[in-house]
């Protein structure tokens, strides 16, 4: 089972959760940067509030415009970033009891940020390195090295056929646009992800907002991973049913 979706530095809890379920991540890193989505930029939640909220941003440099796709898309200061990252994720999660889980995950970020300037390096390396943490073992590859047609459905469909997933996880976002009928020419099911809706719950209320640092910070990487694991069998037997 394949989830494809963009590079998102310190993802939300919802993009973890459906990347953890799947097998395979696929970054879809050759397609447009846009300025408003989360290649760049994480909503930081206080310990002790998740309702306060700040934005961590990394200036970017579009070389091409408005066209520019995401893996050509460029840190404006590579520094002003590294000290930035560092401070506001120290700031907002060094008092927490899992700082050794968040501090992994700074650290391969950091590390990233003195070797690329490319945002979606260092955006994938914030993912992957969450999802290490948390025990996943599965495969990330990248959209840009895999030969797809250029529509949407037909290009995600190409990606799942030529990485030979058999099934294509999608989330709420992506079943609003998607078309399965590419899918369905390929045999491959396409399996709805979304996240529990019950705002009653710390762990989930801002699960589409505030990056996943939070939940990390608040219950620790082996707590997370029950959580995301149990969301993972819930959609494999609901696919199952």
């Amino acid at each position: 089972m394949c989830a494809i979706h963009q590079p998102n530095l310190f993802p939300r809890l919802s993009t973890l959760a459906k990347l953890f379920a799947a097998d395979r991540w696929i970054v879809l890193d050759d397609v447009q940067f846009a300025r408003r989505d989360y290649q760049h930029r994480a909503r930081l939640a206080t310990l002790d509030d998740p309702a306060r909220q700040q934005w961590l941003t990394l200036p970017t440099h579009l070389p091409h415009g408005r066209p520019t796709l995401i893996s050509q898309a460029q840190l404006a200061d590579p520094g002003r970033s590294r000290r930035t990252v560092e401070l506001l994720v120290r700031q907002y999660y060094g008092r927490s009891s899992h700082w050794g889980a968040v501090s992994e995950v700074l650290e391969a970020v950091v590390d990233a940020l003195d070797t690329t300037d490319r945002v979606a390096g260092i955006a994938r390396t914030s993912t992957v390195a969450m999802l290490s943490v948390l025990g996943w073992a599965g495969e990330v590859l990248d959209s840009s090295g895999i030969p797809a047609r250029q529509s949407r459905s037909e290009r995600l469909a190409d990606l799942a056929v030529a990485t030979g997933s058999t099934h294509y996880l999608c989330g709420t976002g992506g079943l609003r646009y998607l078309d399965s009928d590419p899918f369905d020419a390929h045999g491959i099911p396409v399996q709805p992800f979304c996240v529990p809706a019950d705002t009653s719950d710390p762990l989930w209320r801002w699960a589409r907002r505030s990056s996943s640092l939070w939940a990390l910070s608040e219950i620790g990487p082996g707590a997370l991973a029950n959580h995301l694991a149990a969301q993972r069998e819930t959609h494999r037997l609901g696919f199952a049913s």
